[in-house]
């Protein structure tokens, strides 16, 4: 993807809500998640370099915002017309908001305004730095922070992979604010992992965390194929370098739950997913979800699935929420 020009405008503001809201969090104990800490660990220089490195390649101006809530201080890249209804996109594991970077373009021009969050406690550009998360609900707490920080009260969801279970989390803990739901291929939400992935995973997090070590998970993930490689060089920085955090992780929701789901929502799957089967995955969705739209990209692996399949991901989405211009917010 070509870079900007390098007259494009990439601003800065921060939106404080810190002490406006009760700890979320259930208290300060250690939490199973992307916890907070008071003693935030400085960000590497490198990192930091990589990290706006990638962002500079988004083919849209981008408006950095970092958003104060009680666990920590939150970076938005936002992007699109800020009249635009509003899309908040939700990264997996490891891959920071910056990897969006193929499809924000498409969906800025489609009208929306698209705010690409960077996970708490995840390398980025968050910092953990208020009373740690505590499991499930307080992930969920954080996430009504942001939006009411961004001054967001109702908007679109699209996550992928582990981002895709927080979205889903997200749209049953308040459907008040999720208007439409985009999935794309989601872990833990319909199936489990396959144990011969978590077989071939969990090296990956065993110490010594190197960035060789991500960069021969991830090509073996995708056949070497279908990655940026400055976002590439990104993600093996930010495992290698971040300290590891426990995932806030729950189980998966309950068919009941899922019975709940309000929001429209669409299920892109990648057909060469390694962590499920995604025509497994693709069956217990239709079921769970009958009214849902499902697809499956054939070609698609699970880590490559935003970024070489960009062109079907952004036409699905677009097609799926471009009710938005005629459907009120």
């Amino acid at each position: 993807m070509p870079a900007p020009d390098s007259r494009t405008p990439r601003t800065a503001k921060t939106l404080d809500l810190a002490g406006t809201r009760g700890d979320t969090g259930g208290g300060s104990g250690g939490g199973s998640g992307p916890a907070g800490s008071s003693a935030v660990r400085a960000v590497p220089d490198a990192f930091l370099a990589a990290y706006d490195a990638v962002l500079a390649r988004w083919p849209v101006p981008v408006e950095a915002l970092s958003v104060r809530t009680p666990h920590g201080t939150t970076r938005v890249n936002a992007c699109g017309p800020r009249d635009g209804h509003p899309l908040v996109l939700l990264h997996g594991g490891g891959a920071t908001s910056t990897g969006w970077l193929a499809n924000v373009g498409a969906l800025a021009a489609a009208g929306h305004r698209v705010l690409a969050v960077d996970l708490l406690g995840d390398p980025g550009r968050s910092r953990p730095d208020g009373p740690p998360l505590d499991g499930v609900p307080g992930l969920l707490g954080w996430l009504d922070a942001v939006l009411d920080g961004l001054g967001v009260p109702r908007a679109d969801f699209c996550g992928h992979s582990y981002g895709g279970w927080i979205a889903l989390e997200y749209a049953l803990h308040a459907p008040a604010r999720v208007r439409r739901l985009a999935l794309l291929d989601p872990t833990q939400c319909f199936a489990g992992f396959r144990p011969g992935y978590l077989l071939r995973v969990l090296p990956l997090f065993l110490p010594p965390r190197t960035a060789a070590g991500a960069l021969r998970y991830l090509d073996r993930e995708t056949g070497g194929t279908g990655l940026d490689p400055a976002w590439r060089a990104l993600y093996a920085l930010g495992h290698a370098e971040f300290p590891a955090t426990r995932p806030v992780t729950g189980p998966r929701p309950t068919a009941g739950r899922l019975r709940a789901l309000a929001a429209p929502t669409l299920v892109l799957l990648a057909g060469r997913s390694g962590p499920h089967r995604a025509d497994r995955v693709a069956v217990l969705a239709r079921k769970a979800l009958p009214e849902a739209t499902v697809t499956v990209l054939p070609e698609a692996s699970h880590h490559n699935l935003p970024m070489a399949h960009a062109a079907e991901v952004n036409r699905h989405l677009t097609d799926f929420l471009a009710d938005f211009l005629t459907e009120g917010s």
